[in-house]
């Protein structure tokens, strides 16, 4: 085997890797976002990741987390006045990733923390109950995928939107399940 085709099989392996830990992502064009304009991170790969809910309704179909994300993005554009959705990522019900601002962009979704974190959120509200398995499980892969992919640092540390500023978010009960996540940091 020629030097070319080694390496060919071992980017192919590298890439395979990454992906494996990915979860589906559904990109801004594929779940209708509007034109926005949003800052670099200045801090990359970010040290931080705040997990939030979006204290609406959940959704568990391609469809209705579409939907959602654009009634999410129409919110903080047209009420709040933001340039774009406030979140890097939201996830789904239906186990999907749902690009916000995307990697490597400036959020707006936690005072102190937005020019050296990574916004995650599942959508719906989880006061009284947690997310459901997939979205669990595709907000933990995320995590991993953003870390593999050189965008979250490998020491990261992983806090609830309320240790940034006085809110309910990410409710009680996902704010609970979150404390026994790898990389959560109790004291901020």
């Amino acid at each position: 085997m020629n030097k070319f085709a080694t390496v060919l099989v071992l980017a192919s392996i590298c890439l395979a890797s990454v992906s494996a830990q990915c979860p589906r992502i559904v990109t801004r064009a594929q779940w209708g976002a509007r034109a926005a304009s949003t800052s670099q991170l200045p801090i990359r790969p970010a040290p931080w990741v705040v997990m939030h809910h979006t204290a609406g309704a959940s959704c568990t179909t391609d469809a209705a987390c579409a939907q959602q994300m654009r009634n999410i993005q129409s919110f903080h554009m047209d009420g709040n006045g933001w340039a774009d959705i406030g979140y890097n990522f939201l996830v789904g019900e239906n186990g999907a990733a749902y690009e916000g601002r995307g990697w490597g962009r400036q959020g707006a979704h936690a005072p102190g923390y937005n020019d050296r974190s990574v916004g995650m959120g599942v959508i719906g509200t989880f006061t009284n109950g947690i997310p459901n398995a997939a979205a669990r499980t595709a907000a933990r892969n995320l995590i991993t995928c953003g870390v593999s992919l050189g965008h979250i640092a490998s020491n990261y540390w992983l806090i609830g939107h309320r240790q940034a500023v006085a809110t309910a978010c990410p409710g009680n009960a996902f704010f609970n399940e979150i404390r026994t996540w790898p990389r959560f940091n109790p004291n901020v």
